[in-house]
């Protein structure tokens, strides 16, 4: 990532240190109590029991501490971490129903939640880039609603058949994805989307869309990495959306570096 976006995430990477912390504290007094409660009539049954329930307890416990740790350290450093993989699995799959049951608790938006998330989803994806194999195939994922909807040239799965006439970013995108060599794809949805995702066997995805497709997307094509901007709605929702063509060529440079140093 580029100096300025990681200036324009740092407030979600907070808010995600956040709802981390508050998660790993309520965990580990859910798990208190799971040994607490039952100890005495644990005793009862065998002498042991409350031993070897406290042991299994303290693992979980220190299984959550050291993920969740793990997590706040990525996504303050931007660093790569031991297991980061099956880190980013882990917190794709199961964390984000968590942490936006937990930010409700303490007052933050579901959208909040979900920049925060897919922040730090992103510090993963590029950390994981920087430390590895540079993706050599890149898929641009973009939602239908980009395009302008008075256009009457239908782009999905044919997006070379855009006119280019600037009154939408598909032509911007179009150029971007020629200068660097990499696929473009407009979806109409997710069952669209997945097939594109299919046929084309991406190394990394980069995908523009909304809170709600973008983060239920980056979940559904786990373990696939996928590189998630949020579009612009100057229009409302699905209307003539927007993107940020600095940001989707400043990550594409990115990778493109790692890959002219790459061995």
């Amino acid at each position: 990532m580029t100096d300025i976006d990681r200036q324009k995430t740092r407030p979600e990477k907070k808010t995600f240190v956040v709802l981390l912390s508050v998660t790993a504290i309520l965990l580990l007094v859910v798990l208190t109590l799971l040994y607490v409660v039952p100890y005495y009539g644990l005793g009862a049954i065998h002498a042991s029991l409350p031993w070897i329930t406290g042991v299994v307890i303290g693992i979980l416990g220190t299984g959550v501490v050291v993920a969740l740790s793990l997590l706040i350290i990525v996504t303050l450093l931007g660093h790569d971490v031991p297991f980061s993989r099956k880190l980013r699995s882990f917190a794709v799959r199961s964390l984000l129903p968590l942490l936006v049951v937990v930010g409700r608790l303490i007052g933050l938006k579901k959208e909040e939640v979900q920049h925060a998330f897919v922040a730090v989803n992103n510090e993963l994806v590029m950390a994981q880039c920087r430390n590895g194999r540079p993706p050599r195939s890149v898929l641009l994922l973009m939602p239908h609603c980009l395009q302008d909807q008075d256009c009457d040239v239908k782009i999905t799965h044919r997006v070379e058949k855009c006119k280019r006439c600037g009154k939408c970013p598909i032509k911007g995108l179009l150029e971007i994805a020629e200068k660097y060599g990499v696929d473009l794809a407009v979806a109409t949805g997710g069952t669209i989307a997945r097939r594109i995702v299919l046929e084309k066997r991406p190394d990394l995805i980069i995908a523009v869309a909304c809170e709600r497709d973008l983060t239920s997307g980056i979940q559904d094509t786990t373990p696939l990495p996928v590189y998630g901007i949020f579009n612009e709605r100057p229009f409302g929702p699905c209307l003539n959306t927007r993107v940020a063509l600095e940001r989707v060529e400043s990550v594409l440079h990115e990778i493109s570096s790692m890959n002219r140093e790459a061995p």
